[in-house]
């Protein structure tokens, strides 16, 4: 849905007709497919220390699988992304490029580790910048293999992919008080679940008037306000359970709503617009 949205919308905006090519919609599929998998390798590298120490239930510290799997497996991910770009659309290599070096940067976190760990929001805002910069390959897609200039409207589709990434980052660690684990930072542990829950509010709303705006600017359907009312006011009353009865079980949804929100977003604003020109 990620990529799709994002080339449907900036079509949606330069106000063409068709679609791209499907060699190309395919190799934008494993691109990005790759590259948010290779964010969870190298992730799993990053906190091997901390999952080592506290979190000895996930996978890798369990043993499941080991670092050299995953290694093999992320040289497997990079190369089949090189060489599907070189063959069929060489010309935005560089933009791989440019994505492939900011995940780099994240991996070392910006060569800041100790003072990004004790900033979570820096934390943050930097490392879902990695979220638009896919963005721009998957939109260039479209505007930029058709020779074209990224259209303004683009901006609001950034502006909501970033703010997505910190309503997932956030819902993610918001936990109830039973969950939360010594060395392990939480939304919820650092600011206390009321506040870390009206964060998460805050970001909804935030992400949910820059898709009112992208909406607007693309002339999309009346409809595409009323499911992002719709999906907001959900969010927001599950948020309150939360605030009032900080449970397992709501913290589960929490999560699993960020997750919803996220993908409605993209179907709202690109998906099911490009599906419908895609089909006809």
């Amino acid at each position: 849905m990620f990529t799709f949205s994002a080339i449907s919308y900036s079509r949606i905006c330069r106000d063409v007709e068709g679609f791209i090519a499907t060699d190309d919609l395919i190799v934008g599929f494993i691109t990005t497919f790759c590259l948010f998998f290779l964010v969870r390798v190298l992730d799993e590298f990053k906190d091997a220390e901390t999952d080592r120490k506290y979190r000895s239930e996930l996978p890798v510290p369990r043993g499941l699988i080991s670092f050299k799997e995953l290694k093999w497996m992320g040289a497997v991910a990079l190369a089949i992304q090189v060489i599907a770009i070189l063959i069929v659309h060489p010309s935005m290599f560089m933009i791989y490029v440019i994505v492939m070096a900011y995940l780099a940067l994240m991996t070392v976190e910006f060569f800041a580790h100790d003072w990004l760990n004790k900033h979570m929001w820096a934390y943050a805002a930097s490392h879902m910048m990695i979220i638009p910069l896919v963005d721009i390959y998957a939109s260039g897609l479209d505007w930029y293999l058709d020779g074209a200039k990224p259209h303004l409207g683009l901006l609001f589709f950034f502006g909501v992919s970033y703010f997505n990434g910190i309503v997932l980052e956030v819902g993610r660690k918001l936990k109830a008080p039973e969950l939360e684990k010594e060395g392990v930072v939480t939304y919820s542990g650092l600011l206390g679940y009321q506040k870390g829950a009206r964060l998460w509010i805050l970001m909804l709303v935030v992400t949910a008037g820059i898709a009112a705006a992208a909406c607007y600017y693309a002339g999309l359907s009346v409809i595409s306000y009323y499911v992002l009312g719709f999906v907001l006011l959900a969010c927001i009353l599950l948020a309150v359970q939360y605030i009032r009865n900080p449970t397992k079980a709501l913290s589960k949804r929490l999560e699993l709503m960020s997750g919803v929100w996220t993908l409605l977003m993209y179907g709202t604003l690109g998906g099911i617009p490009g599906i419908i020109t895609f089909l006809s």
